[in-house]
């Protein structure tokens, strides 16, 4: 082997060997952005069952924030992390959404919107909209509106309360308790207070769903058993 080529074979396998390294020092969005990805795709979640935005926006974010992380700029990668949590929480919610069923009487006609609203302050920015935008679920349109008053949320199909509206919550749950809506949220304890899914961020910034299916069933709103059996989601009551 002449000189030449065994020096450019000794770049090659220094290159392969920091690029190794990199890999196993990536921040933990970087990481779990890619699993969790591959495991909506392994639990059936694949080619015509999850948007293709989910893919195509988690993926570059992913790459964003490895990017960063290997030119050493730790403080905007953090940054990238809080900034993407909700990013995430939207594409869970959108998926949940697709795999959840309402009675007809919650719509005005077969052709009316699936209205999701954000109640108090939207930590989503326009995450939820740039996801949903153009988007169709069994043939409805998804428009997104944002409340300040739970009165409004008798106009939706799907409710996020949002961690301002901590202190009127039970007030809230208890005025939606004969109403078609699925209630979401990323409050502590919000299952377990009678809402029917919330989206927990445990350590490593993994999102790992808590659902009450009791409280979906108790209006008439039913959760696939498909989303239900996902190894990563919790099944919890309400609370007596």
């Amino acid at each position: 082997m002449d000189l030449s080529r065994e020096m450019n074979l000794k770049r090659r396998r220094v290159a392969v060997t920091q690029s190794q390294r990199s890999a196993g020092s990536l921040p933990p969005l970087a990481r779990i952005l890619g699993e969790r990805v591959a495991a909506w795709w392994r639990l059936g979640f694949g080619p015509g069952r999850v948007s293709h935005r989910l893919i195509f926006r988690c993926a570059p974010m992913a790459f964003l924030v490895a990017s960063l992380a290997a030119a050493g700029w730790c403080g905007a990668a953090d940054k990238l992390n809080t900034a993407s949590e909700y990013q995430l929480k939207a594409a869970f919610l959108f998926n949940f959404v697709k795999f959840t069923e309402w009675p007809p009487a919650a719509f005005s006609n077969a052709t009316a919107p699936l209205v999701i609203g954000v109640l108090g302050d939207d930590p989503f920015g326009s995450a939820l909209d740039d996801l949903m935008n153009g988007e169709r679920i069994n043939g409805r349109f998804i428009v997104i509106n944002r409340f300040q008053s739970g009165d409004d949320a008798n106009a939706c199909h799907v409710l996020f309360v949002s961690r301002s509206e901590k202190d009127r919550l039970s007030r809230l749950l208890e005025e939606l308790k004969q109403k078609p809506v699925l209630t979401v949220s990323d409050l502590d304890q919000f299952c377990q207070q009678g809402g029917m899914i919330n989206l927990v961020l445990s350590a490593g910034n993994t999102v790992k769903p808590e659902i009450n299916p009791d409280a979906a069933r108790s209006v008439s709103v039913q959760i696939s058993s498909k989303l239900l059996n996902l190894p990563l989601v919790r099944l919890v009551k309400t609370k007596s």
